[in-house]
């Protein structure tokens, strides 16, 4: 039977940690490989937004191979190891408790009732007494507001927040905060990613900015 490309990932992945292979790979850690996925995550998400199939892959690539060095890492641990099949068996296992209108008998008639239903398992297999438990407080504040909201939302929570999004009339801090959030809730209520839409009006302002540059004199 032909060995997969995935199976030849593991083989590569161990030969580059084992003695008499890579010195860089051998020194690297779970910390010090972070850096590398989050950046890794963000030339895929740049490949997706602008529809490159050729990088779509290689990023994609780029991404698996985090997951893979993580995992191989991992088995070195002395008193907790865990591999590449660890980790796929775990994930197989939670995409099959969390679909139950696929693999049980549950029945669903939206995708926000898949959603629903997610939540509500996630929370009792974790434990969770709280909308806010789980949820990483160290990301970026744009994507913490937003899942912060969409947690309230699952869990049916009516939260009071500022409607009106006009610009008032002192900038302070305070005062920003509450236009940002906002902001995000008119969003969010409206099936708009904050983060996308933002990200999408960025990238029109680097084309401004690359069109005055490219404007003879127009830059002073």
């Amino acid at each position: 039977m032909t060995e997969s490309h995935l199976q030849r990932l593991v083989a590569v992945m161990d030969q580059l940690r084992s003695p008499g292979g890579c010195l860089w790979d051998a020194e690297q850690t779970h910390e010090s490989l972070l850096k590398f996925l989050l950046e890794e995550s963000y030339e895929y998400i740049e490949a997706v937004e602008t529809n490159d199939r050729e990088a779509m892959q290689e990023e994609l690539g780029d991404v698996l191979l985090q997951v893979y060095f993580h995992a191989r890492m991992a088995q070195e641990h002395p008193t907790h190891p865990f591999s590449i099949e660890d980790v796929a068996e775990t994930v197989a296992d939670k995409l099959i408790r969390r679909h139950p209108h696929v693999f049980a008998d549950v029945k669903v008639s939206s995708s926000d009732e898949v959603l629903e239903n997610w939540e509500a398992l996630k929370a009792l297999e974790k434990g969770r007494t709280s909308a806010v438990d789980g949820v990483p407080i160290a990301q970026p504040a744009l994507t913490l507001v937003t899942k912060l909201l969409y947690r309230a939302e699952k869990n049916r929570l009516d939260l009071d927040l500022p409607q009106d999004i006009n610009t008032p009339t002192a900038a302070t801090e305070e005062a920003v905060g509450e236009v940002l959030l906002a902001t995000i809730a008119w969003a969010t209520s409206n099936g708009i990613d904050p983060e996308g839409a933002l990200r999408g009006v960025s990238r029109a302002l680097m084309a401004q900015i690359a069109e005055i540059e490219s404007t003879p004199g127009a830059v002073g």
